[in-house]
């Protein structure tokens, strides 16, 4: 699995988190024959070929949403992934 991760400022006291995972079919017998997927084939578009899991995006926003207080839930953005808001805890 892989997952592509962003968090900024949503507003005061307030982070915003979009989370994108896909899964990546690495080939055991690709790699005992010294040819490991590319670099493309892990990304998602534009740059890589891979998939999105909306499946498994949707269940790992919930557990963060329920782990990090989300004042809301989960909405999609245009890139593929999926947006909480939380609130920012400073420690």
């Amino acid at each position: 699995m892989c997952a592509h991760i962003r968090a900024q400022r949503a507003a005061p006291g307030q982070v915003k988190i979009a989370l994108a995972c896909w899964v990546v079919n690495m080939d055991t017998a690709r790699y005992f024959g010294d040819n490991p997927p590319a670099r493309e084939e892990m990304c998602l578009p534009p740059e890589g070929t891979a998939q999105w899991d909306e499946d498994l995006t949707s269940r790992v926003i919930g557990h963060l949403a329920a782990r990090m207080n989300a004042l809301a839930a989960a909405l999609p953005t245009t890139d593929e992934h999926l947006t909480i808001t939380v609130p920012l805890v400073l420690t």
